[in-house]
């Protein structure tokens, strides 16, 4: 009880603080020494104090942008004593220029292509920092309006000759999945998401944990349902391998893109894991 009244404190003193609280304060200001309250802090929450205090900067940058009538006005609103300082970190915060986010990522480039695999059909779709959608299905059509769907307000362009190459990469990485996917990815998602996503890609080649295994793994074993969640809203087929994750007593759970594909996807790296 008195650790988790002081990972509290904790929170309520980063959120309301108007300045980066450092580590070794934050453990004074409760009453911990600095090595036990990080361990204690990322037991309770899944993150660290450092990546807390950015989930939260980044929930107020969103939230002020969306209010405050000029990105000006959300600077200083959202925290930040400087412009220098806020377009430093904004773009990784929100995966695009403060502009474009309070646009609803309007005037956003997205390159896609559609390919024919051994697990149907597939689109590829990349922004400026890498790809940032990898989808499976038996309809074309249907994946091009899942894309829309994920980014309403950019401009969605047919690859030109020197996106096939990208494709040529996804679709052999989906056919032998041993050789590993080597393109940059732009991966969007909440703290939580992404901390769930890297998890996955820490997951072994030809390995599978549960669910309740993935959220021990991130510190917060109470979360099994917000790690299915988190695995749910995944849009980078196979690079992050949510296919990886199944029950408890070893059966296969829902798969976004089919729990068939599950299966084939899963027998493919267990059948390479040993060559």
């Amino acid at each position: 009880m008195k650790n988790a009244v002081a990972v509290t404190t904790a929170c309520r003193l980063i959120e309301k603080s108007e300045e980066s609280l450092s580590l070794t304060d934050l453990a004074q200001a409760v009453g911990l020494s600095s090595s036990y309250f990080h361990r204690t802090f990322k037991a309770h929450t899944g993150l660290t104090p450092k990546d807390y205090a950015a989930a939260h900067r980044a929930k107020r940058v969103r939230a002020a942008l969306a209010r405050e009538a000029t990105i000006t006005n959300a600077i200083y609103d959202s925290g930040f004593n400087s412009s220098g300082r806020f377009y430093e970190t904004s773009c990784a915060m929100l995966g695009m220029t403060p502009s474009r986010y309070r646009e609803g990522g309007a005037d956003e480039d997205i390159k896609f292509a559609i390919a024919k695999t051994t697990l149907g059909d597939l689109l590829v779709a990349s922004s400026a920092t890498g790809v940032a959608a990898i989808l499976l299905g038996d309809d074309a059509e249907t994946l091009l309006r899942q894309l829309q769907d994920l980014f309403p307000k950019a401009r969605l362009l047919g690859a030109e000759e020197d996106y096939e190459a990208v494709v040529a990469q996804v679709v052999g990485f989906i056919e032998a999945p041993k050789i590993g996917l080597h393109l940059p990815l732009d991966i969007r998602g909440t703290a939580f998401q992404r901390r769930v996503w890297q998890a996955l890609r820490d997951i072994p080649f030809g390995q599978t944990w549960s669910y309740t295994a993935v959220a021990k793994y991130i510190g917060m074993p109470r979360a099994t349902r917000a790690v299915a969640k988190a695995c749910a809203a995944n849009k980078l087929a196979i690079a992050i391998p949510c296919h990886r994750v199944i029950r408890r007593d070893g059966s296969l759970s829902g798969y976004a893109w089919g729990v068939d594909r599950k299966e084939i996807i899963l027998d493919r790296e267990n059948s390479e894991k040993d060559r």
